[in-house]
C-alpha cells in the first residue's frame, strides 16, 4: 500500500492550491479601509488631531529642537510629544508652559502633555 504522506495524515496539503485560487484579493486603499472600520476611523482621527496640535506648536519650539520633536499618541486625557533624545526631552519639558499657551491660543482644549524619549 502506498503512503499518502502528509495529506493522508493531516487531511490537507500544507501547500496552497495551484491556479487562480492562489491570487489574493485586491487590497483596499487605506482611506477606504479606514472609512469602513469605526476603530480605524477613530485611530485616523486621533492621528490627524495629534499632527494638527504638533503643527500648532512648531513655532514656539526653539529652532534647534524642531526636527527632534514629533507628535505622539493622543487620547481624551493626554497628548504625548516624542523627543529624539533625553537631552531634547529635558529642554522640551522646560518649554511646556509656552507649548500649552500656544495650544490654548490655537483653540485646542487643554490636555495633559507628556514628553517621552522616542526609541530608535
Amino acid at each position: 500500500m502506498r503512503d499518502e504522506g502528509y495529506t493522508a495524515r493531516m487531511g490537507r496539503s500544507p501547500f496552497p492550491p495551484r491556479g487562480d485560487a492562489v491570487m489574493p484579493p485586491m487590497a483596499l486603499p487605506l482611506e477606504r479601509a479606514i472609512a469602513g472600520s469605526a476603530a480605524l476611523a477613530r485611530l485616523g482621527e486621533r492621528l490627524r488631531q495629534s499632527q494638527a496640535r504638533h503643527a500648532s506648536i512648531v513655532g514656539v519650539l526653539p529652532a534647534a529642537l524642531r526636527a527632534h520633536v514629533h507628535a505622539g499618541p493622543i487620547d481624551e486625557r493626554q497628548w504625548v510629544l516624542l523627543a529624539s533624545s533625553a537631552a531634547v526631552a529635558a529642554k522640551l519639558r522646560q518649554c511646556l508652559p509656552s507649548i500649552e499657551r500656544a495650544l490654548l491660543d490655537a483653540g485646542w482644549p487643554p490636555l495633559e502633555i507628556r514628553v517621552r524619549v522616542r526609541r530608535a
